[in-house]
């Protein structure tokens, strides 16, 4: 019989899903000059939710660190052809391919905000611009490619993978696992407060935005005004 353990602490689930809306909304903006400013305000907001989960990976609770989920290219296709074969091993935090998921995204993100950042700038031209477009496509595609990681494992493993991301909890194998299975148990704090100050944070960001003295924001104003003076 399987347990329910808490695996996904506050700040992680405040990270996963500020920056999926950050990103959602980034990317629906992205070709209209009406709403450059959002797109620009998301565009940090992202960078900001990356820096962040980068220190959380190294400080954080157990399943959020990042040596929780170090693969090797080996244990990653296994993983993926036990996956196609129906029968995926259970990992109590992320899998393997999850964790492929993972890397790629935080990769793209740093990429694709500090291209965006530089187009916004006018630094680098064109090619920047279309870098930053470039990058941003690329990491819509690790988006989709892991909502169906996420559906299918869901549907193999019994297991509302969505759900657990929301509460916290996920379940722990109830007898001895194999080898290749996670085998820690829960994590001891949720770090509520933690989650609180950076939802806080991000709202307040977002409020205050463009008067937060950013890179641009200054250019932007000025940019809204000749608008306004036509």
């Amino acid at each position: 019989m399987n347990q329910r353990i808490l695996v996904w602490d506050v700040p992680t689930r405040v990270f996963h899903w500020t920056l999926a809306l950050s990103f959602v909304g980034a990317f629906l903006t992205a070709e209209s000059e009406r709403y450059r400013d959002i797109h620009v305000m998301l565009g940090y907001t992202l960078l900001g939710l990356i820096a962040f989960r980068l220190l959380w990976g190294l400080f954080g609770t157990h399943y959020a660190r990042f040596r929780s989920f170090m693969f090797k290219p080996g244990e990653i296709i296994a993983y993926l052809s036990s996956l196609l074969k129906g029968k995926p091993v259970h990992y109590v935090g992320h899998n393997p391919a999850g964790s492929l998921a993972i890397w790629l995204l935080l990769a793209l993100g740093i990429s694709s905000g500090a291209t965006g950042l530089m187009a916004f700038q006018d630094f680098g031209g064109d090619a920047a611009e279309e870098l930053h477009e470039l990058l941003s496509d690329a990491m819509l595609l690790v988006v989709l490619i892991h909502l169906v990681g996420v559906a299918v494992s869901s549907v193999l493993h019994r297991e509302n993978l969505v759900r657990a991301m929301i509460t916290g909890f996920k379940q722990a194998p109830g007898q001895e696992p194999p080898a290749t299975a996670t085998t820690n148990g829960g994590i001891r704090r949720p770090y509520a407060w933690l989650g609180v100050i950076m939802l806080t944070a991000v709202v307040a960001f977002w409020a205050g935005y463009p008067a937060a003295g950013l890179p641009g924001t200054d250019a932007q104003a000025a940019h809204g005004e000749e608008h306004d003076d036509d």
